[in-house]
């Protein structure tokens, strides 16, 4: 009964998202406070019927209710209790609910929260957010219904993708989809802002934390799948240039641009058409991103879906969403004031290079990504656009930023003084030479182009630093003073000065792993060894085993340096039972920032078994850069002077204060 009550409240999640779309925009148009005040009250009652239609489909997997086709080809019985739950949104019905859900739930946070929001541009924000939501719940009703019977009921079901089966799926899609779907706010943002003609330095301050959180979320969730498939498929990489991670990759470029134009637009009241420009881009990326992954068009771990009745109905929402928001644009532009001048020197200017830059390298990542499917479309030749093009073009496009980006803060606003701030970062990039000329002493040589790498992302981390101990006057001011300067200093300042020092690490990590990587495939029996990274790696035989739904054999080997064993590590190949599906479980041992990474591959006839031992220096910083860029945007995002709706409380603190000394 549970299901039914879930596929019905599904419907009336339809039947809301349209009365939210319809009835405020009436409103706005008639300027009648009653139909305005329609959209937060259907907002919410919308994220509240979407999270039981949500948790209702998470019980029938709960229970192994197999009578529900979407449990019986996703779920087993002795799945644990983890991936029965994460199995929710481990194929294309479930994923696409968890996208509604979070899709309302951002709906029904700008209802609550933005209390202090214009009632007019509140209430055409929700309305937009009205729309997407009709459109996917329409999708999802009549080619994704994750509520369908089974009769008779099978025994047993078909399992997840053991390659699903993991912790990652558990923490990945939510925050992509926070990530993807948050971008949704800025978009309708944009439109709102176009439909009623007006935008200032209030509407970017009401963007940006929408902005900051859907940036943040993404962010992780790129790099926890990252990681996942690092750990996860054996092969030993961390970034694949696949199509499915491009789709993720394009609007945190073009996000990390709004982001940043953003910033110029509420401080200055410039590039307003190009900030609003950039919202529609990044979440019409977004959308790109689920059609590539929805459509069919890509095989891939991701690309669920296989029916082009989605990939047609999906096409049909980019349509009408992309191309209309791209015709409002057009049409409302030349009514748009373009806001204040500035000198190309200075904080603007530097954060309009930023611009170009991430536009640019989100359209290479683009063309890349669609030029293989576009071509094969017309011509029906088959091409693959892989790492070689993605790492000569990005690479060469993001070295002009990254020595541009600590420069950014440190010029003044409207004109700014070059001489002076390179002579600020001085220090900063005489130290990263002087750290990566010590790395590479210890090395004992190799790529000098690595080092410059090594001594650029060093640059990146001490320049960010430069800016809090400037605005500080650290050595300048007595400690107490500076320290009391340091603690008054906005959220937002430390919040920069963490996201820009990410980058930095996670630099780092690129550019050792990528030069001083080390890969050893070997045929191995008991009592062999390898050597890698300065360890030793005994083969010391192989074990069966058996898991909840699965059996395994596992490989142990002994690690040794200087002639003293340190640890051991195991490795495994797994068959799923249910599908009869091969997975390989890599054995890793983390050193500080570095690891060996040991794979297991197809036994000989000899009784040996082919191993691949990798030495990864550094290779975590790949990682922690993110988590620290993500935490300095959670932390730009709990900034005061980002609460929404501050800028009309700040109105009506001026107005009441004549009257307050007039009293």
């Amino acid at each position: 009964m549970i299901i039914e009550l879930g596929h019905y409240a599904l419907i009336l999640v339809l039947a809301t998202a349209i009365v939210q779309s319809v009835l405020p925009l009436a409103g706005t148009m008639r300027n009648d406070p009653g139909l305005m005040a329609v959209a937060p009250a259907a907002a919410i009652a919308g994220f509240l019927l979407t999270l039981f239609s949500f948790c209702a489909l998470t019980v029938a997997y709960v229970v192994s209710d197999f009578s529900v086709v979407n449990v019986w080809e996703n779920s087993h019985s002795l799945k644990p209790m983890i991936y029965k739950v994460s199995g929710v949104w481990g194929n294309h019905e479930g994923s696409m609910l968890l996208w509604l859900m979070i899709l309302v739930f951002f709906s029904a946070l700008v209802a609550s929260f933005g209390a202090n929001l214009p009632e007019r541009l509140r209430a055409n924000v929700l309305a937009v957010q009205g729309w997407i939501t009709a459109a996917f719940a329409l999708f999802i009703l009549l080619t994704s219904n994750p509520f369908q019977r089974l009769d008779p009921a099978p025994a047993e079901g078909r399992d997840l993708n053991p390659v699903l089966q993991d912790i990652g799926l558990a923490v990945h899609p939510p925050l992509l989809y926070l990530g993807y779907v948050g971008f949704s706010v800025c978009f309708s943002f944009a439109i709102a802002a176009l439909i009623d003609g007006r935008i200032d330095a209030a509407w970017a301050r009401w963007v940006r934390p929408w902005t900051l959180a859907a940036w943040a979320s993404l962010t992780a969730g790129i790099a926890m799948g990252s990681y996942w498939a690092y750990y996860e498929l054996g092969w030993g990489g961390w970034w694949f240039w696949d199509p499915v991670e491009n789709a993720s990759f394009m609007p945190w470029l073009a996000g990390t641009a709004l982001l940043h134009s953003a910033i110029v637009m509420e401080k200055r009241e410039a590039l307003k058409i190009w900030t609003v420009l950039l919202a529609i881009l990044t979440f019409s990326l977004s959308l790109l991103g689920t059609f590539l992954v929805r459509s069919g068009v890509l095989t891939s771990v991701h690309a669920f879906a296989t029916d082009p009745t989605r990939g047609v109905f999906i096409l049909m929402i980019l349509v009408l969403f992309i191309g209309g928001a791209f015709a409002l644009f057009a049409f409302r532009a030349t009514t748009l004031k373009a806001g204040g001048l500035f000198a190309p020197i200075s904080r603007e200017g530097a954060l309009v290079f930023n611009n170009l830059i991430l536009t640019t390298a989100a359209a290479t990542v683009l063309t890349g990504t669609l030029y293989p499917l576009v071509l094969e479309a017309l011509t029906g030749e088959k091409i693959s656009v892989g790492a070689p093009f993605f790492n000569l073009t990005f690479g060469l496009l993001m070295l002009p930023l990254l020595l541009a980006v600590p420069f950014g803060p440190l010029l003044a606003w409207k004109r700014g003084d070059l001489a002076g701030a390179a002579q600020r970062l001085f220090a900063a990039a005489g130290l990263g030479l002087a750290i990566a000329a010590a790395v590479q002493y210890a090395q004992g040589g190799g790529p000098v182009l690595a080092y410059f790498g090594l001594a650029l992302g060093f640059y990146m981390m001490l320049g960010a630093l430069t800016d809090l101990a400037l605005r500080a006057g650290i050595s300048k001011v007595p400690a107490g003073v500076a320290w009391a300067r340091l603690r008054g200093l906005p959220g937002s300042a430390f919040g920069t000065t963490l996201a820009h020092f990410g980058v930095g690490v996670t630099l780092i990590g690129i550019v050792a792993v990528t030069a001083f990587e080390t890969e050893h495939v070997v045929e191995m029996k008991p009592g062999m060894q390898v050597e890698a990274g300065g360890f030793t790696l005994t083969f010391d035989g192989m074990r069966e085993g058996r898991g909840p739904n699965y059996t395994e054999e596992s490989g142990h080997f002994t690690v040794a340096r200087g002639g003293t064993t340190v640890t051991d590590i195991w490795s495994s190949k797994r068959l799923y039972t249910a599908r009869r599906m091969p997975t390989t479980e890599a054995g890793i041992r983390t050193f500080l920032f570095s690891q060996l990474y040991v794979s297991l591959g197809d036994r000989m006839a000899d009784g040996g078994i082919v191993v691949r031992v990798w030495w990864k220096p550094m290779i975590l910083c790949i990682w922690i850069g993110a988590l620290i860029m993500m935490a300095g945007g959670t932390l730009s995002l709990f900034d005061r002077r980002l609460r929404i709706g501050a800028p009309q409380r700040a109105r009506k603190a001026a107005r009441s204060a004549p009257l307050e000394a007039a009293q």
